[in-house]
């Protein structure tokens, strides 16, 4: 998928992975590369700057963990990133709603 299309998204795709629960950020990778059928494959250097950028902003929290003698670092909503997640799942309606008024589906 072009990197183009994501553009303005991605904080709405990382955020509605993680409501499926707390993460590692590779984890997060999966689950939108599972849920994507592979259309969302997103590189590291893309990845974890957004994660921590959203950390930063209070829609996420993160705290490190260790797996298998591995440390990792394991981010979920906030309460404010669940309710942005919620806006932002109404808005993501109300505009594939007015495109396939245009497009068709």
């Amino acid at each position: 998928m072009r990197g183009q299309i994501l553009k303005g998204h991605l904080d709405f795709l990382l955020l509605g992975a993680l409501a499926a629960g707390p993460a590692h950020g590779y984890a997060v990778a999966e689950r939108l590369r599972a849920r994507s059928g592979g259309a969302l494959d997103l590189p590291e250097g893309t990845l974890y700057p957004a994660l921590h950028r959203l950390e930063r902003s209070g829609l996420l929290d993160s705290k490190w963990s260790e797996v298998q003698g591995r440390r990792r670092r394991m981010y979920q909503l906030t309460a404010k990133g669940q309710r942005s997640l919620t806006t932002q799942q109404h808005e993501w309606i109300a505009f594939r709603t007015a495109v396939d008024g245009i497009v068709g589906k």
